[in-house]
């Protein structure tokens, strides 16, 4: 191509640009205000699931609630996917792609102990007992945000370049012994497939000790993959006074947690990602002075490499087996998958970053480590490009080291980080279609 005619090019793609780009600041601006206005009204909103929580794949009343809530926003909704999951669909005005936005929506089995108007009553059953019920991970602020995100889109339904779907999702904290759920479940229902497929999907996380009006995200691996791993091993029940004419499974035990710990400490390069092998749980004996003759011991594996993850399990296999033989014992070792790595698309990452810097200003979107706590939005992300954040919910100017922990009783979040996070799901909502209307 000739000189002249690349300059007329350019400015011709100029011409074009130009109105779409004003276009789209013009449709992110009137979402921006849409997002204030409703400030109190999305607060409201949180406060009423905050007083309200349900367990895992029992959110009966509270997909009841959220079906309503977008029912009178005009969005068609499905029910009932992954037991108790809601889908919402809008389908805008004007012709483009279709972007999938996602919360979830179960609590955990915690007993509040914040001091606030609508702190937590409920009840539930969890593992035969009854316990305690909260939101002490921030999910009741992550269906307010977005339904308000639903409510700010809707209001603008005439001049969206595209189909929003919007997926709430139960069971993210793990389905109850003996049930599948989550996301993985959503994913195996079709919830990507049936009606309008999304070519993306994007999902938040409020966070207690990270400042209000903060972003943060991370290309690749964000979190972690997360296993669940039993260990059972066998020896031979004896007297305690003449433990040699037994086989001490206690003992064995004691042996393979310490061996498990030089998996990480000496057998794994954590130069290149870290990695975690934790064992919370350990059972064996009824008296004492009877070695019994079974100790079950069950933990957690976090990686960030599939590769590192794999030869992890191998190695966990390899100690328990060969610590528990070389006293006579035995044992045997089951692996499980609980979340997959959450992997944020690096191509999608980098082109919504101006969409960030935008809404939440340059300095506020920080680029952070990735974690070794584990999410389930990765079973989306395995079938579709996604982008998976993190958005303040600490008061301005608190030191994080005395904000409390997420899945603690005193768990406590800023509402004022809420509009924050309506804002980056309408902003990228909206500038991701726009970006793919002007190809």
């Amino acid at each position: 191509m000739k000189k002249h005619q690349l300059i007329l090019a350019a400015l011709g793609f100029g011409l074009f640009a130009a109105p779409a780009m004003a276009q789209q600041s013009k449709l992110t601006a009137k979402a921006n205000a849409m997002a204030d206005k409703i400030e109190p009204k999305v607060i409201e909103c949180r406060r009423y699931y905050h007083e309200n929580p349900e367990l895992s794949n029992r959110e009966t009343e509270t997909a009841k609630r959220i079906a309503q809530d977008l029912k009178k926003l005009g969005i068609e909704v499905e029910t009932g996917i992954a037991k108790t999951g809601v889908v919402g669909i809008l389908k805008g005005g004007k012709p483009g792609p279709v972007v999938a936005l996602r919360a979830d929506i179960d609590g955990l089995p915690v007993t509040e102990r914040a001091d606030l108007p609508f702190a937590s009553k409920a009840k539930g059953e969890y593992n035969k007992q009854e316990v305690g019920v909260m939101h002490a991970c921030g999910h009741d602020t992550h269906i307010a945000m977005l339904l308000g995100a639903a409510e700010v889109l809707a209001s603008m339904k005439n001049e969206i370049p595209g189909t929003v779907k919007f997926i709430f999702q139960p069971a993210e904290e793990g389905a109850p012994a003996g049930e599948e759920g989550g996301a993985s479940l959503m994913v195996k229902e079709g919830v990507l497939e049936k009606g309008p497929k999304p070519e993306v999907i994007f999902g938040l996380h409020i966070n207690s000790q990270t400042e209000v009006g903060t972003l943060k995200y991370r290309p690749a691996g964000i979190m972690a993959a997360a296993d669940v791993f039993k260990i059972k091993v066998k020896g031979k029940q004896v007297h305690g006074a003449s433990p040699w004419n037994g086989i001490d499974p206690i003992v064995v035990s004691a042996q393979i947690i310490n061996g498990l710990q030089t998996i990480i400490s000496r057998q794994t390069e954590l130069t290149e990602n870290g990695a975690v092998i934790t064992v919370g749980m350990i059972h064996g004996g009824v008296r004492n002075n009877i070695i019994p003759e079974v100790v079950e011991m069950e933990g957690t594996i976090r990686t960030l490499d599939k590769d590192m993850q794999k030869k992890i399990h191998d190695k966990i296999k390899l100690t328990a087996t060969k610590i528990a033989e070389s006293a006579g014992a035995t044992a045997e070792v089951e692996i499980r998958e609980a979340a997959a790595l959450t992997y944020n698309d690096p191509e999608l990452t980098q082109k919504m970053l101006p969409t960030l810097q935008a809404v939440a200003g340059k300095d506020n979107v920080v680029l952070m480590n990735a974690m070794t706590g584990a999410e389930d939005f990765s079973y989306f992300q395995q079938k579709i490009p996604g982008l998976y954040l993190f958005v303040g919910g600490m008061k301005k100017g608190q030191d994080p080291a005395t904000a409390p922990a997420h899945h603690t009783p005193d768990f406590y979040i800023d509402e004022s980080g809420m509009t924050l996070g309506v804002k980056t799901l309408t902003n990228l909502t909206l500038n991701y279609m726009s970006s793919q209307g002007k190809k």
